[in-house]
Parts: structure tokens; sequence; C-alpha cells
């Protein structure tokens, strides 16, 4: 695993950096492979970054969307990510509608509704399930608990090793979520995290020794590149 963190000034200057870096490994991807493959992150942080991507020109027809977790609301829900996403960007770009791969959240329960977005999972990347697949970028942000994705401080979910995608819980509230082990075989894992509420949980991540399962996101460590981009109100602690 290669660690970058980078701090930067203020949140506008974030979003571009994450935007650039983006790009840049969507580039590399298509060379190499013929497609780009990421995992987006819900929340308040990310929208003005799919705002920005929207706006680029990209050859949609081999791009890939996927979501590092959802909400178990229906996706005209207000709370779910999937509709946050497709306002901020996909409904603004002429993306095949079969290059987005949302979280099924319209099933009997969430159980099922997680062995469902596996199954998908694994018939795209045409995984056997030896090894996980590994998608080119999955995006993640942070709450102020360490959280990431919907794998939330002492739950079931960081348990999970051997699936793909899990239930996460919420304050009761279930939730779908990649595994963490899932996240780990990206092959670029990008945490985008704003604001003076994340410091200390930010202290607690990047500290030599502390609990994984108080800190869930001290658990994403992936077989490819970790990059941590963090405005100056998160990250001031961190710079020397």
């Amino acid at each position: 695993m290669s660690k970058t963190v980078e701090v930067l000034p203020d949140q506008p200057t974030l979003v571009a950096r994450a935007l650039e870096l983006i790009l840049s490994k969507l580039e590399t991807a298509i060379e190499q492979r013929g497609r780009f493959t990421i995992a987006l992150s819900g929340g308040s942080t990310p929208k003005p970054l799919y705002e920005a991507i929207a706006t680029q020109k990209l050859p949609w027809d081999k791009i890939h969307i996927f979501w590092g977790d959802e909400r178990y609301v229906p996706p005209d829900h207000p709370d779910s990510n999937e509709l946050m996403t497709r306002r901020a960007w996909l409904d603004r770009v002429d993306i095949p509608a079969a290059n987005i791969h949302p979280v099924p959240t319209l099933e009997a329960n969430p159980e099922l509704a997680a062995a469902k977005y596996e199954q998908q999972l694994k018939e795209f990347f045409n995984s056997s399930g030896v090894e996980f697949p590994a998608l080119d970028v999955v995006l993640l942000g942070m709450g102020d608990d360490a959280h990431t994705a919907s794998l939330f401080p002492h739950t079931e979910a960081l348990k999970v090793r051997d699936r793909l995608v899990t239930v996460g819980n919420k304050d009761g509230n279930p939730r779908i979520s990649f595994t963490y082990p899932f996240i780990n075989s990206a092959l670029s894992v990008i945490f985008v995290v704003a604001g003076a509420n994340k410091r200390p949980a930010l202290a607690q991540v990047f500290a030599p020794v502390a609990d994984d399962f108080t800190y869930p996101s001290r658990l994403i460590r992936p077989q490819g590149e970790l990059w941590w981009l963090l405005d100056a109100a998160a990250g001031l602690e961190l710079q020397h």
C-alpha cells in the first residue's frame, strides 16, 4: 500500500484536487483496460465534486458507476445517495443507463438487497469469488465518529470479511455497505474529508496505535493506493 496525505487550503481546492486525481485514474484505467470503475460515497462533501465531474467531456460509455454504501430508502427518497448523485452528475451527462449500477433498496429486506448487490458486482467483474474484484477507485468520506461507507464503530458490519457487501447499522437504521476487505481490494481508495469536526477522529485514525473497531476508517488499508485529501480545517493537526 502506498499512502499519500494532502492538506488543501480550502474546500474548493480540495474538490479541484479530488477531480484532478479521479480524472488521472480514469485516463489510466481506460488506457490500460478499456473502462473505468468507481464506487461513490454519499454525504454533502462530494456533491460539488460530482457537479464538477459533470462538466467534463469524458468517454461516458466507458465509465461504470457503483456506490460504496447506500441508505436503505427508495431511490427517489431525499436521503438517497443515488438520488443526490443523479441530480448533481449522472442526469447531466450522456452516460448509458446500463453503466449505472445502483444499490437495490426495494427488496424484501436489507440482507437480500446486500446479497443482490454482491451478485451484481460478481457478475460485472466476472468474479469467481476466490479473490475480491478490484475497482479502479473507491471514493470515501469519513464521519466525525471515524466511520466510512456505512461501517460504523462497534457494529457487526466491521466483522464481515468473506463478502463484498453487508448490512450496516446507523442508530438502528439499516444501510447497505461494501465490506472493508472489498474496499481494500481497490486499486485506489480516495478519502475526501472536510471540516474541523473531523479533527479528533483523524487524530485517532492516523495514530500509531488505536482500536480499529472504535475508529473504522483505520481498517481501510488497500492493496493499491490510499489517498487522504483533507481541507485545512480537517487536516490542521496533520500538517508538518
